[in-house]
């Protein structure tokens, strides 16, 4: 299995990009447009996080710039019905975080924005993935605009096990880091519990 690319970008298309390693082999690899946004010019240095998916018709790679977003893809082609086609359409329209959190509220209108997912694919899909990426889900974004910290999901993770909803531990702890909680996870749910 192939889990890391590291070469030279030759090319980007829409839906594929095409990676030449140290050794002279190329890869294609499919990745959602939330990523080749992100991938710098043909020519520069390259590493890539993958996911090999291999079907009785083809054999595809997939690629990803973060963690997050590669361990998203594999929980996403865990549901019954998606394939990696339809993970990087749902992957391509939002990014991994904001994807994360519509499966955990059941956010339906947005899931259904994606092509290719109808009202009861997006019930489906939220029912049977919301409890699979809600860890994922808690990528707050703090003051700086940098990503959380482990202390800002140990602290949504605490509020929810108190009885909040996952939306409203979420929106506290975002709160928290605006107003300048510091990364302990004490700290962000002392101030997070003070909002109630």
């Amino acid at each position: 299995m192939i889990s890391r690319l590291k070469g030279v970008l030759l090319s980007r298309g829409v839906d594929a990009v095409e990676v030449e390693t140290s050794g002279g082999v190329v890869y294609e690899v499919e990745v959602p447009l939330t990523v080749l946004q992100r991938l710098p010019a043909a020519g520069s240095p390259v590493e890539l996080r993958t996911v090999q998916v291999v079907t009785e018709s083809s054999v595809a790679l997939y690629g990803f710039l973060d963690e997050l977003e590669r361990t998203l893809f594999q929980r996403l082609l865990t549901a019954s019905g998606v394939g990696g086609k339809l993970a990087v359409a749902m992957m391509s329209a939002y990014r991994a975080d904001r994807l994360a959190r519509a499966l955990v509220e059941k956010d339906l209108a947005a899931l259904q924005q994606v092509s290719g997912i109808g009202r009861k694919k997006a019930e489906k899909l939220a029912l049977e993935l919301a409890d699979k990426v809600a860890d994922l889900a808690v990528a707050v974004v703090g003051r700086d605009g940098q990503g959380t910290s482990a202390g800002a999901q140990e602290a949504v993770k605490a509020l929810v096990a108190l009885g909040y909803s996952f939306t409203d531990a979420d929106q506290a702890v975002r709160r928290a880091l605006e107003e300048g909680a510091a990364g302990e996870p004490d700290q962000i749910l002392r101030r997070a519990l003070s909002y109630r």
